[in-house]
């Protein structure tokens, strides 16, 4: 393509000045044949002459027309396809006397460089030197240039080593640090966390409200469920202070003190207690269990399994208290309640967290009050319970013997 040309390469538009001149040279044939044969026509047929020519040409005009055409395309052609069967001859041979123009000075450069070689050798040979004893000098340069690179890369290192020497001390200091505040303040980060995940085994989609009006038989397995938290946990009852904490690590347990000592459907203060945070690294699967109880309000509803029987309580409040508060759980009451326990903030054992809720179901009007404490078996312990201990924590009870 030319685009000065009007995108046309130089070859079309040799072609088409061509074609122009041979056309003229066709009409004129043409006109002048024409010519011809009007006036022998109008010297035979008078009556003729003022007839256009187009309607006196005969076959032998249109056969004499086109054989001009063909002829000199056949020509035209035959010399064109023979000007490019050269040009391209031509470029061949270009490009052969090239490469091998380029092969004699390659092969001109290696016969000057093995000149330069055996007078190299020969000189050796001529100062007494062999062939073998300048290998032996190139292997020891190499190996001593070997060397030199060791050296230079083991001072550098060493003075790299010198130079960042003091910083030793300081990143690993602040790496023990890291881990201690990791293993003491872990659970300050994933209890908010596991407080709005589920923290049962069950699919959310499984722990449902149940219609408080329908008494249920259910297993004999005592149980805690919670639907608004998807909490669907063992309660270990009947056991002493001392077990509780470790009963924690196995579900929830059953808090029993002077004044707040009542079993499910019985008028009084039934208290179940639980953790709300550990250590990440902790085996307990239960130390998240209660990582959500804020979240409960008023309304929300909570069942206890007991002896094959569901019991239905109703949320009435929450309060936040200190620890030894235990006297925050003996309620005088009329009518079977419950009292949830956690500690309070979450990752933290600083504050206890209760939630209380009324016994809407079964039916309570025939229920018989709970009998206290015994004297022996009376709460000693002036402290609820709390979560596992922290790392420090876990130390100091270690080396006190708590």
């Amino acid at each position: 393509m030319d685009s000065k040309n009007g995108g046309q390469s130089s070859s079309d538009l040799q072609r088409q000045t061509a074609a122009a001149i041979a056309r003229k040279k066709v009409l004129t044939a043409y006109a002048e044949s024409a010519e011809k044969a009007r006036k022998e026509a109008s010297k035979n047929n008078a009556h003729l002459k003022n007839e256009p020519i187009q309607s006196r040409l005969n076959s032998e005009s249109w056969k004499r027309y086109h054989s001009a055409w063909q002829n000199y395309y056949q020509k035209y052609y035959s010399e064109y396809y023979s000007r490019a069967a050269q040009n391209y001859i031509a470029k061949e041979r270009l490009k052969d006397e090239r490469e091998r123009a380029e092969e004699e000075e390659i092969l001109s450069s290696i016969a000057k460089s093995s000149t330069k070689t055996t007078r190299t050798t020969g000189l050796s040979l001529g100062t007494g030197v062999s062939e073998e004893d300048s290998a032996y000098d190139s292997s020891d340069s190499i190996k001593q240039n070997l060397r030199q690179r060791i050296r230079k890369k083991a001072t550098e290192n060493a003075k790299f080593t010198h130079r960042h020497k003091h910083l030793i001390p300081i990143v690993a200091g602040i790496v023990v640090i890291l881990i201690i505040l990791f293993l003491q303040y872990n659970r300050l980060i994933f209890a908010p966390i596991m407080a709005y995940v589920s923290p049962g085994n069950a699919p959310a989609s499984e722990i449902e409200a149940i219609d408080p009006t329908i008494t249920q038989t259910v297993s004999s397995d005592p149980r805690l469920i919670i639907p608004k938290l998807n909490i669907d946990v063992p309660i270990h009852f009947g056991i002493p202070l001392s077990d509780v904490m470790s009963s924690m690590n196995n579900g929830v347990a059953h808090y029993r003190i002077a004044g707040a000592s009542a079993y499910p459907g019985e008028i009084g203060n039934l208290v179940i207690t639980g953790h709300s945070a550990g250590d990440i690294y902790s085996s307990n699967p239960y130390k998240y269990i209660f990582s959500g109880l804020e979240r409960l309000d008023d309304g929300d509803l909570i069942y206890v399994n007991y002896n094959s029987v569901r019991y239905t309580y109703r949320v009435t409040k929450k309060e936040v208290v200190e620890p030894t508060n235990v006297a925050a759980l003996v309620v005088n009451t009329d009518k079977p309640i419950l009292t949830l326990v956690t500690c309070t903030p979450l990752g933290t054992s600083r504050y206890r967290l209760l939630v209380t809720a009324e016994q809407i179901s079964p039916n309570y009007e025939t229920a018989e009050t709970a009998e206290d404490l015994p004297t022996v078996d009376q709460n000693t312990d002036d402290t609820m319970p709390a979560n596992d201990p922290s790392f420090f924590e876990g130390i100091w009870n270690w080396l006190t013997g708590n």
